[in-house]
């Protein structure tokens, strides 16, 4: 459900978030502008028959690059002579359910403030099947760093990609 031309254009993307049926009282509040949606593969499943909790860090991470290409329009792949790039500073977790082979699992992405260097996210996943019923899964944070490859130091983030995030979340993030 994510705009990628909302950025762009200067105008927030559509807000909205995926509906659970039961609803959970730790889920996160508020809406969300990016959703990725991404089916479970057998080989995320553990012994126990459900999706491996280092999984979840996988589909929170193809989020996280999906939700950056979209809304600054930079590519994760570092090109040409460009030294800046991103690194994952913070992760965190909070299992609510567990994911079963077959169901999708939707992440929805939101940025929650930008520091000098640092940027905060939050992600919503919630999973279900084509016909049954939709339940909250996890809730990631993370922090996410500029970083130059050159000098091998975090960067300060460069005023138009700020103005690009600001303008895709529809609010002022920075700290």
């Amino acid at each position: 459900m994510s705009d990628p031309d909302a950025a762009a254009r200067g105008s927030a993307a559509p807000r909205d978030r995926v509906s659970v049926d039961q609803p959970d009282p730790r889920d996160l509040d508020g809406d969300f502008g990016h959703r990725q949606a991404i089916p479970t593969r057998f080989a995320d499943t553990d012994a126990m028959g459900h999706v491996n909790n280092a999984v979840y860090l996988t589909y929170a991470e193809a989020a996280r690059l999906a939700w950056w290409s979209d809304v600054t329009g930079e590519s994760i792949i570092r090109e040409g002579d460009r030294a800046e790039g991103l690194i994952l500073a913070e992760i965190e977790v909070a299992f609510r359910s567990p994911v079963l082979f077959g169901e999708t699992v939707t992440v929805e992405t939101r940025a929650t403030r930008i520091g000098r260097t640092s940027l905060g996210l939050e992600h919503r996943m919630t999973a279900g099947t084509v016909d049954g019923p939709v339940r909250l899964v996890g809730i990631v944070r993370s922090v996410i760093v500029r970083y130059d490859y050159e000098t091998e130091r975090p960067t300060a983030w460069r005023p138009a990609l700020i103005g690009r995030i600001e303008a895709f979340e529809g609010r002022q993030l920075r700290t």
